[in-house]
């Protein structure tokens, strides 16, 4: 069975940094995307950033040039640094992972930035 467990949320001021993890583990099929979404306060779900198995990267416009996201395949795991947060940012973050047709989710973890 497959799970993808995060960690790294928290609490930051404007202008701080954090950084996710989200390992991928019960499963020996290549997965080809992983990334995180996120959803804050009255939104509606939206990509952040994804990576595929090649390195090949998509970001939100919101977080280009503050957000990386890298990727660790030998050990099914993506990071997302993030950068220069803004209260904007704040949201539950989502790590997800496409493998074969299906796409899995983590359990998402809270990402709060006070101004």
């Amino acid at each position: 069975q497959v799970q993808l467990v995060e960690s790294g949320g928290g609490l930051v001021q404007a202008g701080g940094s954090l950084r996710l993890s989200c390992a991928a583990s019960g499963s020996n099929r290549s997965i080809n995307f992983m990334g995180w979404y996120r959803q804050g306060p009255g939104k509606q779900r939206e990509l952040v950033v994804r990576i595929n198995n090649g390195g090949s990267t998509n970001y939100a416009m919101s977080v280009k040039g503050r957000f990386t996201i890298s990727r660790d395949n030998a050990n099914n795991t993506v990071y997302l640094q993030m950068n220069s947060l803004k209260p904007e940012d704040t949201a539950v973050y989502y790590c997800y992972a496409d493998i074969g047709r299906r796409t899995y989710w983590g359990q998402g973890t809270q990402v709060t930035v006070s101004s």
